[in-house]
């Protein structure tokens, strides 16, 4: 008998964490690291938001709340989906959960039998992937692919869907890559779901990121193209747009409300609620003039620095990257570097069971670690259907311009170290996360 269920060595995780340790482990040494692995908002919470829940807790209101979400966060919510997306939406059809993450999780324990199949964009949020055979499903990753803008349409949505399809997850604008899909891409999507799925397929549209446009785009959801409302679980949250991850409020409006009380019965068994202070603050964020002004000013912000961050990675020996469309990413390509530095014959050179758990990229991130203080993720951290002979970092520009420029001066001398490098793989200590 084993300590521990044979089902959790099916569940992955989320390596914007576990190369946490890492970093701390180099800083106890006195170490300085740039961190840009983690997508958090380096912008404070807006005053406005702050002063509620400080308001908020001076009422005391610290006790249960109700487990579907408060009603007023709720009218808020569906009143905010109804005029962007311009779908009819009710407070009944809306659950709060404690960030994005668990209604990823509780969509393939609620809709996937074992041996349905799950659709979802690779790279992609790892978590997508990780649930998939936790449960039983069977994984078919949408490979995204630089020459498409790591978007896809309808003609790659077909190849994928059987009869076996049962959930459909949609990131856009996505992370890591910041690709975007256009109206026509997703009306070509919605064609070929209506015309192949069922009526019971789900789409999971993340839309996390949907404020977070560059080049004065907007944004477009799956859940607005014809017959798509009612097939489509639209999720967003307050961690993003309002620099609030720690608020951990996320949000989804299902096509019925027997979906919602599925979803919060789950919250009860799992959560209980989500802090009501917390609540009221989310609604309020969402309800206030001032809200706007703060986000385009952060956009703003974003934008100058993904232009600065492309301009100079794209001055690196062996790196190309092109401009994302939206969130706080950018995703270069270094298999020139890869090339430059011999991290290819050396991953190869690897013990068979060592060179299965990291990749080319996956070397270059940890040598950029462990030898010049940057953290950055690679390919593998988001999905590894499909990474292979894909040689790609994901960089957040969700820190300082100072730190930018740093941690991309001290990329630009790892990226010609051949000899440190070689000298990284001969220890073979940290090649992978």
């Amino acid at each position: 008998m084993r300590l521990f269920a044979d089902r959790l060595d099916l569940l992955s995780s989320e390596n914007a964490f576990k190369i946490g340790p890492h970093i701390k482990a180099l800083e106890a040494l006195g170490r300085s690291v740039i961190k840009m692995n983690i997508g958090e908002p380096d912008f404070p919470l807006p005053d406005h938001i702050k002063e509620e829940i400080k308001r908020q807790l001076d009422l005391g209101n610290t006790r249960y709340a109700d487990p579907q979400g408060i009603l007023s966060l709720r009218q808020a919510i569906a009143r905010r989906i109804e005029d962007t997306r311009g779908i009819p939406v009710t407070s009944e059809r809306v659950v709060v959960f404690p960030g994005v993450k668990p209604s990823i999780g509780f969509a393939q324990q609620a809709y996937v039998n074992p041996g349905d199949e799950v659709i979802y964009p690779s790279p992609g949020f790892p978590i997508y992937e990780s649930f998939i055979r936790y449960v039983g499903g069977v994984p078919k990753p949408v490979i995204l692919t630089e020459e498409k803008g790591f978007s896809f349409g309808g003609a790659e949505l077909a190849r994928l869907i059987t009869p076996k399809t049962k959930l459909i997850f949609l990131n856009f604008p996505s992370n890591p890559t910041g690709g975007l899909a256009t109206r026509e891409d997703l009306g070509e999507m919605a064609e070929v779901i209506t015309a192949r799925c069922s009526q019971d397929v789900r789409i999971y549209s993340d839309e996390i990121y949907e404020t977070i446009l560059f080049d004065g785009r907007s944004h477009e959801s799956i859940a607005s193209q014809k017959g798509m409302s009612g097939r489509t679980i639209v999720i967003s949250g307050h961690s993003k747009a309002y620099a609030w991850p720690g608020g951990r409020i996320g949000y989804a409006v299902f096509p019925t409300r027997k979906e919602a009380d599925i979803f919060t019965n789950l919250n009860i068994n799992y959560f209980s609620c989500i802090s009501p202070y917390n609540q009221e603050a989310a609604r309020l964020a969402l309800e206030d003039e001032r809200s706007p002004v703060n986000i385009a000013a952060m956009v703003r912000e974003f934008q100058q620095r993904r232009d600065l961050v492309v301009r100079l990675l794209n001055l690196v020996p062996g790196i190309s990257c092109g401009l994302p469309s939206g969130a706080f990413y950018v995703f270069p390509n270094i298999a020139g570097l890869c090339e430059n530095l011999g991290i290819f014959p050396a991953w190869q050179e690897l013990p068979e069971e060592l060179r299965a758990m990291t990749s080319p990229a996956t070397i270059f991130q940890m040598f950029l670690l462990y030898e010049y203080g940057v953290a950055v993720m690679d390919r593998r951290s988001f999905g590894l259907a499909g990474s292979e002979g894909q040689h790609y970092l994901r960089l957040s520009i969700a820190t300082s311009e100072g730190d930018l420029m740093e941690g991309l001066a001290r990329l630009a001398k790892a990226a010609v170290d051949a000899q440190g490098l070689a000298r990284f793989v001969t220890r073979r200590e940290h090649l992978f996360s």
